[in-house]
């Protein structure tokens, strides 16, 4: 009989951490792992859509301000109704939810923290109630060790019980003519270098260097592009930007797109330059395409790229670091094939969404086998 998980987050929208739950889902053995999700900000979400289109029970409760015991009473019903041998709270407030209510329920609890704010900071009431969390949690877990690190320091978990599992994702791939038709599309000037940026249009993600960089290489005489993918609140800010530093022939915001790697496919260089990152999704992706990467050192980056091998890393908001560095591998095209040669062979070997997968289902077994 198959294990019975629950999966609790916010959403399942378009996100590393929607994401990371689908690619569990779609990459478990269904005699072996039974999955359902609950999203308690009251929306599904795309990714939930397509999921129960596919036959899996995706349902929506709606978490009202405040501490809602209403909600903790709702998820504990279902877990006795649903027969939940484990409930994987996905992020700290789901995990609150999901461990309250499965109090006196015989489910195991298992918490994966998926990404920290920046700047971090103390809570001082988790000093308390993360340690009673955790005493009753089976298994808490972390998608980089620099995750695992922070849920130490300001969460005051237990560092020695967090197990660093990696995001894995099932590799891309893309034709020569997709990728050739995609490019005559976003209409790229003739012998143009193309960088691509892949994220949600967030403060966080520091789109500001990326442009600025974007037009010292302009000032340099270097023939380049860049692709922007995705949305979000600072679409309007980034818009406003490329007009004042006059990048309108350079830049193309693409907007959403539900298969993002395909933009990645056709760039020389992926760029990452966020003020922080868990296990980027899109950064895999690029890795799995055989692009070359250049990312800031921060969070998770450093633990995926091994610099001047798999990729290169920049200091966080570092534009002179990073010009040099985009400057320095665009006149290289060797050195940009052999970082994403050698991207593709790391994401085989340690990001595989198989990878992924064996390591929870692992963790299933073991805090499973403690309750049953």
């Amino acid at each position: 009989m198959p294990l019975n998980v629950l999966h609790v987050t916010f959403n399942m929208g378009v996100g590393g951490t929607e994401q990371v739950i689908s690619q569990l889902i779609e990459g478990s053995d269904p005699e072996k792992l039974r999955h359902q999700i609950v999203c308690i900000d009251g929306t599904v979400g795309d990714m939930g859509k397509q999921l129960s289109a596919r036959g899996v029970n995706v349902l929506a409760m709606q978490r009202r301000a405040g501490v809602d015991l209403r909600l903790a009473l709702k998820l504990r019903r279902l877990i006795r109704e649903q027969h939940v041998n484990i409930v994987h709270c996905h992020q700290y407030t789901p995990y609150f939810y999901g461990w309250l209510a499965s109090l006196l329920t015989p489910a195991s609890v298992v918490f994966t923290e998926h990404g920290r704010f920046h700047p971090d900071r103390y809570r001082t009431k988790a000093k308390w109630v993360n340690r009673i969390m955790a005493n009753s949690t089976a298994g808490l877990t972390a998608i980089s060790r620099s995750t695992a690190e922070a849920l130490a320091k300001y969460e005051f978990l237990p560092g020695n019980r967090i197990q660093v599992i990696y995001n894995g994702i099932k590799g891309k791939q893309l034709s020569a003519e997709s990728r050739s038709t995609l490019a005559r599309n976003l209409d790229l000037p003739g012998g143009a270098s193309v960088l691509c940026m892949v994220s949600r249009l967030d403060p966080i993600k520091n789109h500001e260097l990326a442009l600025r960089a974007l037009c010292k290489l302009k000032d340099r005489g270097i023939n380049v592009v860049m692709l922007i993918v995705g949305d979000g609140p600072e679409r309007q800010r980034i818009e406003n930007l490329v007009g004042e530093l006059g990048l309108e022939r350079q830049v193309r915001i693409v907007g959403y797109s539900s298969t993002p790697e395909c933009y990645v496919s056709i760039s020389d260089i992926y760029l990452l330059t966020s003020f922080s990152e868990g296990t980027s999704m899109t950064l895999l992706e690029a890795m799995s395409l055989g692009v070359a990467v250049v990312a800031t050192e921060v969070g998770g980056n450093p633990e995926i790229i091994t610099d001047g091998q798999t990729g290169c890393l920049v200091p966080s908001d570092d534009l002179d670091a990073l010009v040099d560095v985009l400057q320095g591998l665009l006149s290289q095209p060797e050195k940009l094939s052999q970082l994403g040669v050698a991207a593709r062979e790391a994401f085989r070997e340690r990001f595989s969404v198989t990878t992924m997968v064996d390591h929870y289902m692992d963790l299933y077994q073991h805090v499973a086998g403690e309750r049953l």
